[in-house]
């Protein structure tokens, strides 16, 4: 079979009226309106074009042929009498004189309509992808995703940067999250595992004396699944600077992703670079949150000090949080539903009050605060109408807890979220390290690898006093992007010294350092530049230009929730002459 076609089914104007053509595509719809005429719609990646039977011959071909069928049509193009202004194509059609099936669909039944794709049930839609993505509204995310990293290889490349790949098949590593294992058939016992993300490689690039690296790298995560984060498999940015700081990390990413916001993005405003700089500590307590969305107005403020003694029992010895509205005028159900929400989301609860026409504070925990209204009031700069809903407990949990208060009612009280934009910031000064909430012990915050500002002395000096090394801050930083983390990154810790020490805080040694990351720790003894880097997500990025509510939407074949492929039956159970080849019995429990 040999078909040719002479023009896309987005192509075809008024110009081309009177031409001969042959057009190739999908079968869309076929809306007969009389005995021997029809008007058929072909579908191809480039658009549609219309089709109109006029004869008996050509009713007979086309009638038997399913929906979603590929098809060719060679006919004469003239001008439509009913035009449709919405089509680049809405001003001609096509009358056939050949028709042929190039592709049978033998279904007469679709899983979902296909322009309604977006509708459906999302494992549906997951199973017949295919499908899903003869949706222009579906197809156009992933066209949009191929522009946008053609574009950021075209930046990095223009700023000195060289785009080389990194392995696949590693060691495991202990950087955070669970690695997939693929076992070494050669070596029974052992395993490889998928890169979380390339970051030893690229450190090791930067030793052996490359200035500038990025790859647009796949990141392999056994994590749950959530709206902006994939099971499974991501790509990110990757980059990496020799002989660079903080500031000229941030600044490369600046030149790079503004220039892409402002081309691809859903919204026109853009930050203007260089962005803001805020310190992690800062972040906690005016936003409760370390991924801030700064199109919300509104700010979190400390009263600890001014309700103690108000014989509120949550109050005592706590810290209190509150974020304060003025022009308030929802109702008692409104405000029911902002705190079940609060507590939905963060186990906590939370409380509040008003200030009626005469200032005095009703309604909530008001009869607790009698006492302190006034220095209350002065405190949140209050006023008859305005609304204050607090969060109380460990500084920590009220914080966090008081960041989802600004959330809900930045978004839900009309005036104080712009959201027609892009508003991008810097998260810096994150501590070095932390209390892990399943340990109980102290460990690693951000990044292993980052150098602790201060350096040497500074861990010297925090050694053995739990408190130190927690104000000890890291030279780490994330980009944040409508109150989505998008990129991490950090200096490195590139001195074997510095980096011995500063897992010697968290209980390993210099024998564990060398064991967990050989190939870096005996690299870096022979002699590393300070190198600097940061890896935005790509998979985020998209998310965020497209204005998609879900991550899954601009990944071309996404696994489901349940780190499932639906499509493709994956996970599945293999063969057992499988698993013996790599020395693996599967045991039932």
């Amino acid at each position: 079979m040999m078909q040719s076609r002479t023009h896309n089914c987005g192509e075809l104007r008024l110009s081309d009226a009177g031409k001969t053509v042959t057009v190739v595509g999908w079968l869309e719809n076929v809306r007969e309106v009389g005995a021997n005429f029809a008007f058929c719609v072909l579908r191809d990646f480039y658009g549609t074009t219309q089709v109109v039977i006029e004869t008996e011959d050509m009713m007979r071909l086309i009638k038997p042929i399913n929906k979603e069928s590929t098809i060719s049509v060679t006919g004469t193009v003239r001008e439509r009498e009913s035009k449709n202004p919405k089509l680049p194509t809405g001003e001609i059609e096509v009358v056939p004189e050949e028709i042929e099936v190039l592709g049978k669909c033998i279904h007469n039944q679709l899983p979902f309509e296909i322009n309604k794709s977006k509708d459906a049930d999302e494992n549906t839609r997951l199973k017949y992808r295919f499908l899903d993505l003869r949706n222009p509204a579906v197809k156009s995310n992933i066209v949009l995703r191929c522009q946008v990293v053609a574009e950021l290889r075209r930046l990095m490349t223009e700023k000195g940067f060289l785009e080389i790949t990194t392995p696949i098949l590693t060691a495991s590593s202990p950087e955070g999250a669970r690695d997939y294992l693929v076992p070494a058939r050669n070596h029974p016992g052992k395993f490889y595992a998928l890169p979380q993300a390339p970051q030893q490689f690229k450190q090791l690039l930067m030793t052996a004396g490359f200035d500038r690296y990025f790859q647009i790298a796949p990141c392999f995560r056994d994590e749950d699944a959530r709206a902006d984060r994939t099971p499974g498999e991501f790509y990110q940015l990757d980059m990496e600077m020799a002989f660079a700081t903080q500031a000229d990390v941030l600044s490369v990413l600046e030149d790079v992703l503004v220039p892409v916001f402002q081309k691809f993005g859903k919204y026109k405003r853009v930050s203007a670079a260089p962005f803001r700089h805020i310190p992690y500590n800062e972040a906690m307590e005016r936003y409760g949150s370390d991924k801030p969305d700064l199109r919300i107005d509104l700010e979190i403020q400390d009263i600890s000090a001014e309700v103690q003694g108000c014989g509120f029992g949550p109050f005592e010895g706590a810290t209190v949080k509150a974020v304060a509205v003025d022009d308030f005028n929802q109702g008692r159900k409104w405000i029911d539903k902002l705190l079940a929400d609060v507590e939905m989301q963060t186990g906590n609860k939370a409380c509040w009050v008003k200030v009626d026409e005469n200032g005095s504070l009703s309604g909530g925990v008001s009869k607790f605060l009698t006492d302190c209204a006034g220095t209350l009031t002065a405190k949140l700069n209050l006023k008859p109408g305005s609304f204050v809903c607090m969060a109380a407990g460990k500084k920590a949990a009220a914080q966090k807890t008081a960041g989802v208060i600004r959330t809900l009612m930045g978004r839900r009280i009309p005036g104080h979220f712009d959201e027609e934009q892009y508003a991008l910031c810097w998260i810096v000064d994150f501590p070095m390290y932390e209390i892990g909430e399943e340990s109980g012990a102290l460990e690693f915050c951000h990044n292993p690898f980052s150098m602790p500002q201060g350096g040497l002395k500074a861990l010297e000096e925090a050694e053995g006093d739990v408190d130190k090394l927690l104000a000890i801050k890291a030279d780490q930083y994330d980009l944040v992007v409508n109150g989505y983390e998008s990129a991490s990154g950090a200096v490195r810790n590139h001195d074997p010294e510095i980096m011995v020490k500063a897992f010697q805080m968290v209980g390993l040694g210099e024998e564990d350092v060398k064991a967990k990351f050989p190939a870096m720790y005996n690299a870096f003894t022979y002699g590393a530049p300070p190198h600097a880097g940061a890896a935005p997500g790509v998979d985020r990025l998209i998310m965020l230009l497209t204005g998609e509510e879900s991550i899954r939407e601009v990944i071309t074949f996404p696994m489901n929730k349940n780190a499932q492929d639906l499509m493709m039956g994956a996970p599945t159970t293999v063969d057992k002459s499988q698993l013996d080849t790599v020395h693996i019995a599967v045991i039932d429990e």
